[in-house]
Formats: C-alpha cells, structure tokens, sequence
C-alpha cells in the first residue's frame, strides 16, 4: 500500500506542477493603466518634453558664446549619396 501512495504522490506533484508551468508567469497581475499604447504615448510625451527643456537650455547656454566662423558648415549643400525612393 506504501507503493501505491507514494506513486499516487508523485503523480500528484507532478500534475500541480505542470499546472503551474503550463498556466504563465505566477504573481500578481500587471494592471491596464500600465499597460497598452496611451501610457506608452504619455511616457513618450513626458520624455519629449525634458528632451525640449534640456535643448532650451543648451540654447541659452550657447547663445551667450559667440559663434566659431570655423565651425559654419559647407557653402554648398551636398545630394544624398543614395536616393530616396527611386528605382
């Protein structure tokens, strides 16, 4: 009788445990706020926001240096190397 508990057991064990595998990540569930494409947006939105607020800054930064003539840039603007959208 001993065998057949402990092969009743194991069977026991094995089911739950498959159980719990099979059926996903255990905890607690990710609440929809969190989740989806408007939270997604506002982060966006909020990082877009301090990414404008750093360049404001670095603006007023570079605004009291008076320019390099050096550092203009090309007189001419260049083409692509490759272009766009043709075969």
């Amino acid at each position: 009788m001993s065998d057949f508990l402990k092969r009743v057991r194991s069977v026991l064990v094995g089911a739950v445990t498959g159980l719990l595998v099979g059926c996903g990540t255990v905890g607690p569930p990710v609440p929809p706020e969190n989740v989806g494409l408007n939270p997604t947006i506002e982060r966006q939105k909020k990082l877009e926001m301090l990414e404008e607020k750093q360049r404001e800054g670095a603006a007023d930064e570079s605004a009291e240096l008076p320019p390099d003539p050096m550092l203009q840039g090309q007189d001419v603007n260049l083409p692509p190397l490759r272009p766009v959208g043709t075969r």
